[in-house]
């Protein structure tokens, strides 16, 4: 099928269904059938007279900067941290077990995730760091730069 064609279809029965809607049920058919020409020709101008679609969506402003819930490792942080001084290699996932069997706290195998993100965020700073050659806080870059690959 002329997509053109079948855009002039969908408008109809959208038009149709407003009307059904409105429960005006005058004799406008004839009236509401446009010629294809005249379809064709109003697509140009059809932004400028406000013309609302139903598919019409507010545009994503992108991810918010503010938490929804509770950081659950906001107490724990400091100890990840310092794992992660030792060893940055290390995997979340081996992060998170350790936490498990370390701290009293029970964490919930959902919040492995959120582990994962943390230590994403971490990494990227500490790479920021190097690659811009930011100021060295507390011996973070020594850490990461003399730190041995784990096997």
């Amino acid at each position: 099928m002329d997509p053109v064609e079948l855009l002039n279809r969908i408008r109809e029965a959208q038009r149709n269904l407003r009307q059904h809607e409105i429960g005006d049920r005058c004799d406008q058919t004839a009236q509401m059938k446009r010629d294809l020409t005249q379809f064709v020709a109003s697509l140009s101008t059809a932004w400028r007279d406000g013309e609302v679609r139903p598919t019409h969506r507010k545009p994503s402003t992108g991810p918010r900067p503010w938490r929804t819930r509770v950081d659950p490792f906001q107490d724990v942080w400091p100890l990840v941290e310092q794992w992660l001084n030792q060893q940055p290699d290390a995997t979340a996932k081996t992060l998170f077990q350790r936490l498990q069997d370390e701290t009293p706290t029970p964490f919930a195998t959902g919040q492995l995730r959120t582990l994962q993100r943390r230590v994403r965020e971490w990494r990227t700073a500490i790479a920021r760091r190097l690659v811009l050659g930011a100021g060295d806080e507390g011996g973070v870059l020594a850490a990461v730069a003399n730190a041995e690959p784990v096997t």
